[in-house]
């Protein structure tokens, strides 16, 4: 099991000098990853793409994800352009967590709301950046996208690609899963209650088992959670059993004052 941040930029924590100094707090003390949520329909909102930015030059190991950015939110080749910078920034550290995004969040930005459009747009989409960090010429005329003879340059620092996580958990996103490197889901409530059991866990991961292909390579599961100083690790443990290959302790506003987190996760992580 890896230990990794869950950063959720709203309230204070939508000041990326704030999330920096969190961030750094936390890789001193053995995080391994820091994730941002994306979302507009929020008052008081970060940036996750500047805070990422920001935060990579804060720190030297810390991997930086997405968790999650919706793909038809953003145009194709501008994502590529975005997370390549960010690769590069970093020294090869990102992690792409995507999928459809949820329709609260896009429809009154004038995104789609039909699940299954946005489906396709992510489906394409995702094929698309992967031909586009290859920095050869691209054509592709789609459903949705279209690139008439482009070459993108620079291109990621990590090969063949930037990973991908795919986040949800309805049987279509289980299995869009299964075709790239990673699954992140929620697994707590604002009110720190567990809704998602490591048992639903591992039924939905043994359902990403059955539709990934025999010689795919390695496979991430994330999950978030909350858990004190002196914690003893336990329920990490239960949802590393369930097939959880990170645990993401979440940092939000109503957790509590900024002090009192910053002191749990200079702590280190569960043991």
């Amino acid at each position: 099991m890896h230990f990794g941040i869950e950063v959720v930029p709203f309230g204070p924590f939508s000041d990326p000098r704030l999330v920096a100094q969190v961030a750094r707090t936390a890789e001193e003390a053995g995080w391994e990853a820091i994730a941002l949520w994306d979302h507009l329909s929020f008052p008081s909102s970060g940036d996750p793409w500047i805070t990422l930015a920001d935060v990579a030059a804060a720190t030297s190991r810390m991997k930086l994800i997405t968790g999650v950015a919706p793909l038809p939110r953003y145009r194709p080749h501008l994502l590529a352009r975005t997370l390549t910078a960010l690769d590069i920034l970093s020294g090869g550290r990102v992690i792409f967590g995507t999928g459809l995004g949820v329709t609260w969040d896009l429809v009154p930005f004038g995104d789609p709301g039909d699940d299954r459009v946005r489906a396709a747009m992510t489906d394409e989409g995702l094929e698309l950046l992967c031909r586009l960090w290859t920095g050869e010429q691209v054509t592709h005329r789609g459903a949705h996208y279209t690139v008439d003879g482009v070459a993108m340059t620079p291109t990621p620092v990590q090969r063949p690609r930037i990973p991908v996580w795919i986040g949800g958990d309805s049987r279509p996103a289980l299995r869009r899963a299964a075709r790239w490197d990673g699954w992140i889901i929620g697994v707590i409530s604002e009110q720190r209650a567990i809704i998602k059991t490591p048992e639903e866990v591992a039924a939905q991961v043994a359902y990403i088992r059955e539709h990934r292909a025999p010689d795919a390579g390695p496979f991430d599961v994330a999950v978030d959670g909350t858990s004190e100083i002196g914690d003893d690790g336990e329920t990490a443990r239960a949802y590393e059993r369930a097939g959880a290959t990170w645990w993401l302790e979440c940092i939000y506003g109503s957790r509590g004052p900024v002090e009192a987190q910053l002191e749990r996760l200079a702590a280190g992580p569960p043991s």
